[in-house]
Order: C-alpha cells, then sequence, then structure tokens
C-alpha cells in the first residue's frame, strides 16, 4: 500500500510504501478491545478509601444494657446505623484490578489500530511538520489543513475545532510538544512510546516520513526464517 507524503501546505510532495505487516496483519477486535482493558485497569489507583466498623475510633463496650431500657440493642457504637460509626460496603484502597497479558498480544493490538487507521484514511504523513517560528499558530494553521472540522462541544471553555489527533513524533522534540501542548484536540508522543488508548481516543494520527518503520520496528518481533536455521546444530551443552 503506498500513501501520499505531505508537505505543509497539504501539497502531495512524494509517496511511501507502507510496511508489509499492515497489510497483511488481521484486525481482531477482541484482541484491541482486551489490550485497551489492560492499560485501562493497570492505570487504575484506588484513591477512594472508607473505614468500616472496625476502623473507625470508639466503641469499645456495648452502649447499654441489652435488656430493661425500652431501646433496642446495640452492641458497638461504631455500628455503620450509628453517627460516626463505619461505611458498608464502601470503597476501599486494597482492591487490586490490575490484569496481565503477554507483550506480543499487546504489541500485536497496537499494530491492528495502526493497520486499521491506514485503511480508513485517518493515517497523514507529513514531511516536516515543525513549524519555522515555533508558534502555537503556526501548527493550528498547520493542522487544519489535515483534520475534520466538527462542531464538537465545549471543554475546559475552548471550543474543539477539530477532530482529535495524535501526533507521533520519530524524534523527541520538546518544542513541537510545547506548541500542541495548549491545543487541547491535539496530544504529541513519540511514535515508540505508542500506546493503545491514545490511538484508539483520537481519529487521526499524524507521523513523520519514517514513522511506519519506526512503529513496525518496535512493535514486531523479528524470527529467523525457517531456512535460516540449522537444524543440524547440536546446543551448547554446559556442566552442572
Amino acid at each position: 500500500m503506498k500513501i501520499p507524503v505531505y508537505n505543509q501546505l497539504a501539497e502531495i510532495v512524494s509517496e511511501i510504501e507502507t510496511p508489509e505487516i499492515f497489510d497483511q496483519i488481521i484486525i481482531k477486535p477482541e484482541l484491541i478491545h482486551q489490550a485497551a482493558r489492560w492499560q485501562i485497569l493497570n492505570s487504575y489507583y484506588p484513591f477512594a478509601h472508607t473505614k468500616n466498623r472496625g476502623d473507625v475510633r470508639g466503641g469499645g463496650r456495648k452502649p447499654w444494657r441489652q435488656k430493661g431500657t425500652g431501646r433496642a440493642r446495640h452492641g458497638s457504637r461504631r455500628s455503620p446505623i450509628w453517627r460516626g460509626g463505619g461505611i458498608t460496603f464502601g470503597p476501599r484502597n486494597e482492591e487490586d484490578k490490575s490484569v496481565e497479558i503477554p507483550k506480543k498480544m499487546r504489541r500485536k493490538a497496537i499494530l491492528m489500530v495502526v493497520a486499521g487507521k491506514l485503511k480508513s484514511d485517518s493515517v497523514r504523513v507529513i514531511e516536516n511538520i515543525k513549524p519555522n517560528d515555533l508558534k502555537t499558530k503556526s501548527m493550528e494553521k498547520i493542522l487544519a489543513k489535515f483534520l475534520k472540522a466538527r462542531a464538537g462541544r465545549k471543554k475546559d471553555g475552548e471550543q474543539k475545532k477539530f477532530e482529535s489527533t495524535l501526533v507521533a513524533l520519530t524524534q523527541p522534540d520538546q518544542a513541537i510538544i510545547r506548541i500542541t501542548a495548549n491545543l487541547s484536540y491535539v496530544e504529541t508522543i513519540e511514535a515508540r512510546n505508542l500506546n493503545i488508548l491514545a490511538l484508539l481516543n483520537h481519529r487521526y494520527l499524524i507521523l513523520e516520513p519514517s514513522g511506519l518503520d519506526l512503529i513496525e520496528k518496535t512493535f514486531t518481533l523479528i524470527r529467523p526464517k525457517s531456512d535460516e536455521i540449522d537444524l543440524n546444530q547440536k546446543p551448547a551443552l554446559t556442566k552442572v
């Protein structure tokens, strides 16, 4: 598959061939969901914590005798039905929601999402995305030529002008990260640090010409071909 390479004026200057892995890979929504669930649950931290009747202070003795007072029987002031007592079924910070899936599955899910964006024409390859004056307005003008406008909702007092996009840099560039930080619809990371949620949360993916090759190199486990393996070679023996 060939995709165009644009300049900052949205003019096609050349074409690049996408790596074969993105044409051959079969997109499995179940695996993508599993990888997204893994990242969501492993990033969860149980901040909320309530005290049960064993944690709250006081209530060591019985408030009043069992019989003869005419009042209901009680054994502790720490009971959940008392004011200042424990909380019943409240959130506890002992809960561990983390799950584990193999690294190969996580990497394959990322390749599937990138392949899906390529097939849905949601990937834009820009020859040089860095503006000359390093201003947020200049970056917004460049992105406006590639992103689809939307009627969006207001968020943090600003109007979202375009569909959200993820800018994946081949090399770390603090200048680009700085000038895109104030654009609510843009997230900037390095291509080697792609994660499943960052890809799923944004419609467009903007790359540099070598971005797809870097993604393939980072998230593909290259194995030796069968004809490169010497079947007659004996394994090395280690003395015990």
